[in-house]
């Protein structure tokens, strides 16, 4: 096929409602990681947020997306996708700029009456609700308005888009914060989904095929988890992997505070976390082709143990030259492992149900936002703080690192999966 024949075949090949959809996914991850660059140290310099509270709250504000995500999509079917993203942008806007507005005069009565802890967690569950809705519609738009021929070229867009916006996350975050004010940070995340709640109801038409499935009910999906917290093997290795996710999260978490308060008060910090997604933008497919021929379960124990090892750059180099230097390591090993992942967990589960268990592969990233939230916040609090050792902590997150890839190790030497196709467990 010419390469004239392919452009017309992905001209023709997309409705409207999957360019809208994409689109707005694009300025979903950008508010998303806008506001998660910003949060730690929003809540621990302009609310007052001890080290550890203001840790757990950024996990929690990581960890609950991907817990909710399991029954998003169950939700999203039964909406249709056109009220799903609308319903979800609206809920974005909404709680983004109430977070950006909680030192406002205006909210003072409400402070009064809410301990501020309550309410800065009820706010960060509600971007959890609306993204839980977002990604099935966004995917199941791309499936639906999406020709056959083209299709895997829609979820190829799909995923530079989510890129896209994840680069350009903390890079509009830093620029904000050093022109305006931090908590104009979440109020221009505000703006960028309420935009796109106008986009969805002016632009985007509900996409339907013949032959689309039931969607399933929550009474299903609650089955769907019964079946799959069955199967021990694979809820062992869920919880081995999250100990990966314990120590990527760290990245977004605890390392903006570790840096101003221990390398450089002055550094920008929301620009710094430009470098990890640039990475994966400009590296996933040339690494990915290198490393084809690495079983799925020994490329994901080598990612783990490259992600875990970049933080003894940091110890060695404390500047933000070595700043930059770890966060090219750590997405160098997500690179690695995250695509073989994925290929592990199709071949894990029993015939007819990889779509169940996909859904449940995100379970260990949000534990591990949610554990390790909670875990870095002490772990600088103690190390930082109180022994005045802060390069304990990153000893310690390389420990449970390299940990987290022995126990996969002999995972894979004791409970092996065929090369071949999926195991029956």
């Amino acid at each position: 096929m010419g390469s004239a024949q392919r452009l017309r075949d992905i001209r023709d090949g997309f409705s409207r409602p999957f360019w809208v959809a994409n689109v707005s996914e694009l300025f979903e991850r950008l508010s998303y990681y806008a506001a998660f660059a910003s949060l730690a140290r929003y809540l621990n310099e302009s609310l007052g947020f001890p080290t550890q509270a203001a840790s757990s709250l950024a996990g929690l504000f990581g960890g609950l997306v991907w817990f909710l995500a399991a029954f998003g999509g169950a939700i999203a079917d039964r909406l249709g996708f056109r009220r799903a993203l609308s319903l979800a942008y609206l809920i974005l806007s909404c709680s983004y700029f109430l977070l950006g507005s909680l030192g406002s005069s205006w909210m003072a009565p409400i402070r009064g009456v809410v301990p501020i802890g309550m309410l800065v967690a009820v706010l960060l569950m509600l971007p959890a609700l609306g993204i839980a809705l977002v990604k099935p519609a966004v995917v199941g738009t791309t499936a639906r308005a999406s020709k056959a021929n083209v299709r895997s070229i829609g979820y190829s867009i799909y995923y530079t888009l989510v890129n896209i916006g994840g680069a350009a996350g903390p890079y509009v975050a830093s620029y904000v914060h050093r022109n305006m004010s931090v908590e104009n940070v979440f109020r221009v995340a505000a703006t960028s989904v309420l935009l796109m709640f106008f986009a969805v109801l002016l632009l985007f038409k509900e996409p339907r095929k013949e032959g689309d499935a039931p969607p399933p009910s929550l009474a299903e999906t609650g089955r769907n988890f019964a079946t799959v917290i069955s199967n021990p093997k694979f809820m062992l290795f869920l919880l081995i992997f999250t100990g990966y996710w314990v120590v990527y999260w760290q990245e977004f978490i605890t390392l903006p505070l570790y840096v101003v308060k221990y390398i450089d008060p002055k550094a920008d910090t929301e620009l710094l976390l430009v470098t990890g997604p640039l990475v994966v933008i400009c590296l996933t497919v040339l690494i990915n082709l290198a490393t084809q021929r690495i079983a799925s379960v020994k490329a994901v124990t080598l990612g783990t143990l490259m992600s875990s090892l970049a933080w003894i750059v940091l110890i060695f180099m404390p500047t933000v030259t070595g700043v930059i230097i770890t966060l090219v390591c750590v997405a160098l090993g997500e690179i690695v492992q995250s695509p073989r992942y994925y290929e592990y967990i199709s071949r894990l589960a029993p015939p007819g149900q990889q779509g169940t268990y996909m859904g449940f592969a995100f379970l260990p990233i949000g534990l591990g936002s949610l554990i390790g939230g909670w875990f870095g916040g002490n772990l600088m609090h103690h190390f930082g703080e109180v022994a005045h050792r802060p390069t304990g902590m990153l000893w310690t997150i390389i420990g449970v690192g390299l940990l987290t890839a022995a126990l996969l190790w002999v995972y894979d030497r004791m409970l092996p999966v065929p090369q071949d196709g999926p195991d029956r467990p």
